[in-house]
């Protein structure tokens, strides 16, 4: 009965209810993840994502021990961080679904059995961190918007810490990226004991930074067929929904009226929070703007939600963050997959691919592919040595999303 009576007052309205001019949340934020449309693509790339997550935990534990020879971990080490790792089998059993990446040995020296990496994946580690490398330019400006969307140009450093990754950012940033550019970086005590604050020292005028939503709205507006009204797409937002779901004319009209909302944005000062109802309706588009600039910062336009929710209070964000996403399913994808919430930004992509690929993400989608191997191909003649990236790159773009086969490699 109770199930029944929810389904009526949200399946008509998608979740909302409305009230005058403002939309009003029918449900919890719990019920509404559960019953909020899905995406297939989406959820197939966190099936397969969410062992890659681990397995990165795995190859950052190993590669830490560069004194090693190679670089290397015991056994015992990681089947003591098992259930930190989420390994819901033991760390044995994982890595012995994943030959590809991971080599068992047994060191004479300690007694017992230790873990490294494959060559290959060595190799695609490598490739990762050049990518990087000749990116540092790039990764300087990302750190630069990150501060300056904050309200006081500065973020905890354990923030940075939390999306170092997501980021692009070599893992010694400390030292190559916010050291060597005392011009831009400064970092100071923060005020709980042993933490640190990273502020922007460079000031730069208003205007300065193009958000990049402003790229997709002059697009719409170059083009040759363009019917778009400029008065109306100022302030818009690309909007994909996820296939099936139900668009009510009352949900549409609604959405087409936050589209024309006017707001501030994330790189420009806010000043005094009103809080009328038009002040409310400003600050919630602004918040949709800082959290959908972020996103476009990142390597791959995905992060977890609780990673960015780091950010909430420095980017004077005063609303629940996860609310944000599924009050938006137009803008942003919200996957549960793998026991994380893991939020996608629609519009970069496209068929389960980021759109505008960079090297740093193609690298990345190597050891995916590694990881969707599993124990496949463990008998079948290597790949010549000439043509092997080549090999590995087309089976990539091929097989890492679409590959029904493989979906159930890992029950991790």
């Amino acid at each position: 009965m109770a199930n029944q009576l929810l389904k009526r007052v949200v399946k008509p309205l998608n979740g909302f209810v409305f009230n005058g001019n403002s939309i009003v949340r029918a449900i919890s934020t719990v019920q509404y993840v559960a019953i909020r449309a899905r995406d297939p693509t989406f959820e197939k790339y966190m099936h397969n994502y969410k062992n890659l997550v681990k397995v990165v935990a795995i190859q950052d534990l190993i590669l830490a021990n560069p004194t090693r020879i190679p670089p290397s971990v015991s056994v015992d080490f990681l089947s003591r961080l098992a259930q930190k790792l989420r390994l819901n089998r033991g760390a044995s059993s994982f890595l012995r679904k994943y030959p590809h990446i991971f080599e068992i040995f047994y060191n004479q020296s300690k007694s017992m059995p230790f873990c490294k990496l494959t060559g290959k994946v060595m190799e695609i580690s490598q490739l990762e961190a050049a990518a990087i490398r000749e990116s540092l330019p790039l990764v300087v400006e990302r750190l630069v918007r990150v501060l300056s969307m904050s309200e006081s140009k500065s973020v905890p450093l354990r923030a940075i810490f939390k999306v170092w990754r997501e980021l692009g950012l070599p893992d010694d940033f400390e030292e190559s990226v916010i050291a060597r550019n005392p011009q831009l970086f400064s970092l100071c005590d923060g005020n709980e004991p042993n933490t640190h604050v990273l502020k922007l020292v460079a000031s730069y005028p208003s205007g300065h930074f193009t958000c990049s939503i402003e790229d997709w709205r002059v697009m719409e507006c170059c083009k040759e067929d363009a019917k778009v009204d400029r008065t109306e797409i100022r302030y818009s937002f690309k909007q994909g929904f996820p296939p099936g779901m139900k668009l009510r004319k009352t949900f549409k009209a609604k959405v087409k009226e936050w589209q024309k909302q006017p707001y501030i944005g994330p790189y420009e000062q806010v000043g005094e929070k009103k809080r009328t109802n038009n002040g409310m309706k400003m600050l919630e588009k602004r918040a949709v703007a800082i959290v959908h600039e972020f996103m476009n910062l990142t390597v791959e336009k995905m992060i977890e939600v609780e990673k960015i929710s780091h950010f909430r209070k420095w980017f004077g964000i005063d609303l629940n963050v996860r609310d944000l996403f599924l009050d938006h399913p137009g803008i942003f994808y919200l996957s549960t997959k793998g026991k994380r919430h893991t939020v996608f930004l629609r519009e970069a992509y496209e068929r389960g691919r980021l759109i505008n690929s960079n090297p740093v993400y193609e690298a990345r989608m190597k050891l995916l592919y590694l990881v969707l191997l599993g124990r496949r191909g463990l008998l079948a003649e290597a790949p010549k040595s000439a043509n092997e990236d080549a090999y590995i790159q087309q089976k990539s773009d091929d097989q890492v999303f679409v590959s029904s086969d493989m979906e159930d490699v890992d029950k991790d």
